[in-house]
This record gives C-alpha cells, sequence and structure tokens, in this order.
C-alpha cells in the first residue's frame, strides 16, 4: 500500500487546512443522505429518478476520491451509501419499506455498487511539486 492510498495525505484544493478525519466523516454523512435521497428518486421518477440517483452517487463516490487524492475518499462514502441502501430495502414489521418491487431498486443497489467499486480502484494520481509541466 502506498502513501496515496493510506489516507495520511491531506485534502487538496478548498479543504487544505481540514483535517483528513474531518473530510472522511463529511464524506460518510454525504453518502448516507445520497442514498436516502437516491431511494426516494428512484422510484418516484422512474426511469429518470434512477438515472439521475446513480449520476448522484457516481458524483459522489468520484468527487470523495478526487477531493482526499486516495481511494479511501471514494470507499468510505460507498460503504455508507451501501448500509443505508440495505437498511432502507429491509421491510419493517409494519409491513412498510421503501423499496418497490420490480427491477428499479435492483438496477439501483448493483449498479451504485458497481459505480462505487470502480470509483474505489480508480488510480488517483498526483501532478508532480512544480505545476503540470514537465522540467
Amino acid at each position: 500500500m502506498s502513501a496515496a492510498d493510506s489516507g495520511t495525505r491531506p485534502p487538496r484544493g478548498p479543504l487544505a487546512g481540514v483535517p483528513l478525519a474531518l473530510v472522511y466523516v463529511g464524506l460518510g454523512l454525504l453518502g448516507v443522505l445520497v442514498a436516502v435521497a437516491g431511494s426516494l428518486v428512484q422510484g418516484g421518477w422512474f426511469p429518470g429518478g434512477l438515472v439521475l440517483a446513480l449520476a448522484g452517487s457516481a458524483g459522489l463516490f468520484h468527487g470523495g476520491g478526487r477531493l482526499t487524492g486516495n481511494r479511501l475518499g471514494s470507499a468510505v462514502p460507498t460503504v455508507l451509501w451501501f448500509l443505508t441502501v440495505m437498511y432502507l430495502s429491509v421491510t419493517r414489521p409494519e409491513g412498510d419499506f421503501m423499496f418497490t418491487a420490480g427491477a428499479g431498486p435492483y438496477v439501483y443497489l448493483l449498479g451504485g455498487m458497481a459505480i462505487g467499486v470502480i470509483c474505489a480502484t480508480l488510480p488517483h494520481r498526483t501532478p508532480p511539486p512544480g505545476g503540470p509541466g514537465r522540467r
């Protein structure tokens, strides 16, 4: 495991002064929020809502990796997104549930997980010090 993947490098860009642990907590909370919002939207406006929910998930997973510059930035929101979607898919004792019967919720669950795994395994290359050009 390289230093870029260990989660020890501080975030780049607008969060340069923020502790990395706080960034991961924020990404985890965003993962939960995107999962809840996507669960509501994917069934409400099928099929456009499904595309919108998957696009939001992909944006969060890829953006988390780009923001932190490592794979853990993509993995944290992916894991919390998955746990939230699984929690919402369980039938309650009263008979209530969040997902409708059909292919949409399965595409949302499997598609979101596929996107999360792809984003978490993408290499995150950092530019060399001194600018983008070679010297």
